[in-house]
């Protein structure tokens, strides 16, 4: 495997945490956004080779400065790793507009201003690789994540169309969508919206309950997934989307057949409207 030089978002916990000291033990170089001076240290005590900045994915207008940085300090980059991100918890009608901005401000406008950054300089030099860390909440939905699977659900869409606008400059695109890990997400990195509405109560409580009950002994493992990453990274001919997770799996292929069911059933209407 030749080296390659990483840019991670979102490396000191998670997902991102566990790419990056894959990539490093694999003699890459990576450079690992941070979004505080705390965070820094621990990144930097942690994973010494790490080259740790900070970057808020949301101080949109501050990011392709902290590219540029990057680039002219540690060289080309050759992989970006989009996975800054955190989950909303809420019943949709209790949940405020506020946190569904917030929530897309950080999984999709920063996820997309990174690329951003990073689409002229992969173009000109006709390489590079886009991962862009979604969820199998991209693909399918569940009780008391709308604003969550809303977020990835519009990443994995632009993902998609990122993939085919930069296929002819030798650019690749991938949409990682990983089931249930035992990351942090479901844990302290969540925010949850506080229940008001009893009507939802026999939904979405046992929903809630059963997700924190399940918080850390999830089956997927983070540093297994940080090796398939590092296996994709290396592919002449990666997906436009990666399943990480039997879970994944088989929500997601649940859904595509309920998907094609619905199709058949309705049909008849659907090619009615023909002129």
């Amino acid at each position: 495997m030749s080296q390659k030089t990483f840019f991670i978002t979102g490396a000191n916990s998670g997902f991102g945490f566990a790419i990056a000291s894959a990539a490093v033990q694999m003699g890459h170089k990576v450079i690992g956004t941070v979004r505080s001076e705390t965070s820094r240290t621990s990144l930097t005590e942690a994973l010494p080779a790490v080259k740790a900045v900070l970057c808020d994915v949301t101080e949109f207008d501050r990011i392709p400065d902290v590219v540029r940085q990057a680039e002219d300090e540690h060289g080309p980059v050759d992989v970006l790793i989009n996975n800054a991100g955190y989950g909303h918890e809420g019943v949709l009608e209790e949940s405020p507009i506020e946190a569904m901005r917030r929530q897309f401000d950080v999984n999709v406008v920063g996820a997309v201003a990174v690329a951003k950054a990073f689409l002229p300089r992969f173009r000109v030099r006709r390489s590079g690789f886009i991962v862009n860390v979604t969820s199998m909440g991209g693909m399918i939905t569940m009780p008391g994540i709308a604003y969550y699977c809303g977020s990835k659900f519009a990443l994995q869409g632009i993902s998609e169309v990122m993939r085919s606008e930069m296929a002819p400059f030798g650019v690749r695109v991938t949409a990682l969508c990983p089931g249930s890990f035992r990351t942090d997400w479901a844990g302290r990195s969540m925010v949850r919206t506080e229940r008001s509405i009893a009507d939802y109560d026999a939904l979405f409580d046992p929903v809630r309950e059963a997700r924190q009950a399940k918080s850390g002994r999830q089956l997927g493992d983070p540093d297994k997934l940080a090796a398939a990453v590092l296996s994709l990274v290396e592919s002449d001919n990666p997906p436009p989307q990666l399943l990480l997770g039997s879970d994944a799996l088989k929500h997601v292929s649940d859904r595509i057949e309920r998907l094609q069911q619905e199709i058949e059933a309705w049909k008849s209407v659907t090619v009615s409207t023909d002129g």
